[in-house]
């Protein structure tokens, strides 16, 4: 019987190693696996190269999980915004280290990874100190730069619902870069509101089916930004707010 599911966070970042690559899904706080990151923290791997669209937000999540020193490389789209606090003290005293990929190169590189390419040519970031020591060519008069994939050892993602086969729906705008990272690590741990029995998703809803799924965990229902206000959710008691 195949049983993804695994009933704790602490079960689910078990056996992620010093010095991994590790995928982090999120857009911002959005789809931010926080569950799982506050576990990977808790675990205590060390020399951490991570990988998410930014370099984290205020003092939760990823932010936390860069300061506890665990993380010697970061590699990410953006880098630097108005909460980026932690990130940017680290930098600036030389204690990691950052990989700046614009985002549709971020987005392209991870998915060449799931989809087995082993290179693509974009024109973006030509002409810029991001083009340095890469192979360049001109296609039909214009330059393009090769880009090459990115793959983790581990990728840590947000989901809404699941089935035990690793089935994964998502919820709205959390959806983000969950699917390609599904895709492009070894191992593939999602945590999500519920996992619920087979047949209850509707196929048109599942977008990371399960054979790119190794572990499912349940975290419970999430409080959800909308029209400004949080809305949902549990309490730390389990009562419904």
């Amino acid at each position: 019987m195949i049983d993804k599911t695994v009933s704790s966070v602490a079960d689910a970042v078990a056996g992620i190693h010093d010095g991994a690559t590790v995928m982090i899904g999120g857009f911002g706080r959005a789809g931010q696996p926080v569950e799982l990151i506050n576990a990977l923290i808790e675990q205590g791997a060390s020399g951490l190269t991570i990988v998410n669209n930014n370099a984290g937000n205020g003092d939760v999540g990823l932010a936390a999980l860069l300061a506890k020193g665990h993380v010697k490389k970061i590699i990410c789209s953006f880098p630097r915004q108005s909460d980026s606090w932690v990130f940017d003290g680290l930098y600036r005293e030389g204690k990691i280290e950052l990989e700046l990929v614009p985002q549709g190169n971020l987005a392209e590189r991870i998915r060449a990874a799931g989809a087995g390419i082993g290179g693509f040519y974009s024109p973006t970031a030509v002409g810029t100190p991001l083009a340095e020591g890469k192979e360049s060519r001109v296609f039909d008069g214009r330059e393009y730069l090769l880009e090459l994939p990115i793959k983790a050892d581990f990728a840590l993602v947000s989901g809404y619902r699941a089935d035990r086969w690793g089935n994964i729906a998502y919820r709205e705008t959390a959806r983000n870069f969950g699917p390609i990272m599904a895709t492009a690590a070894e191992t593939t741990i999602v945590q999500v509101d519920e996992i619920v029995e087979l047949g209850a998703l509707d196929p048109e809803a599942i977008v990371t089916p399960g054979i790119f799924v190794n572990r499912v965990v349940a975290v419970g229902e999430r409080r959800w930004l909308r029209n400004g206000e949080f809305v949902g959710g549990v309490n730390l008691e389990g009562e419904a707010l």
